[in-house]
């Protein structure tokens, strides 16, 4: 059995000094065992790390083939509303490309989706329903 968890996502990139670029205008701090084709960065309980697109087609055994984005989308929740549009704005003042702006939506959150210069979709997102612990982490509360 594989054990239900993620440790490492890996984002594909065109321009890794443009995406390191946007990824500290948002603040976000490059882990010390960075090098120069690879950027980590220490989560909560895992590692995103950013990877140039060619190399990273190389390292998935594809090389000559070009990567695609595939449709998913990475998200941020945030205690209130105030934090997502903080979010919101931090990521345009970034460089990022606004595809919803934060609103109500039907599910009885709030919530706006921005692309990073690469083209990732992060989405932005308070759920009243979803408590966040202390530090920001997220467990699913138990079903009634």
């Amino acid at each position: 059995m594989t054990p239900q968890r993620v440790t490492l996502i890996t984002l594909g990139v065109t321009d890794m000094d443009r995406a390191k670029a946007f990824y500290a205008a948002l603040g976000w701090v490059p882990h010390a065992s960075s090098q120069p084709s690879v950027t980590f960065y220490q989560m909560h309980g895992l590692v995103l790390g950013l990877f140039g697109l060619s190399d990273l087609a190389k390292d998935q055994g594809r090389s000559g083939l070009a990567l695609g984005m595939g449709a998913m989308t990475l998200a941020q929740n945030f205690e209130d509303r105030a934090g997502v549009d903080e979010a919101w704005q931090a990521a345009l003042d970034a460089g990022a490309t606004g595809l919803k702006a934060p609103e109500e939506v039907f599910w009885g959150g709030y919530s706006g989706y921005y692309a990073d210069p690469d083209g990732h979709v992060w989405e932005i997102a308070h759920n009243p329903f979803w408590p966040l612990a202390p530090d920001g982490s997220l467990t699913l509360p138990e079903a009634e």
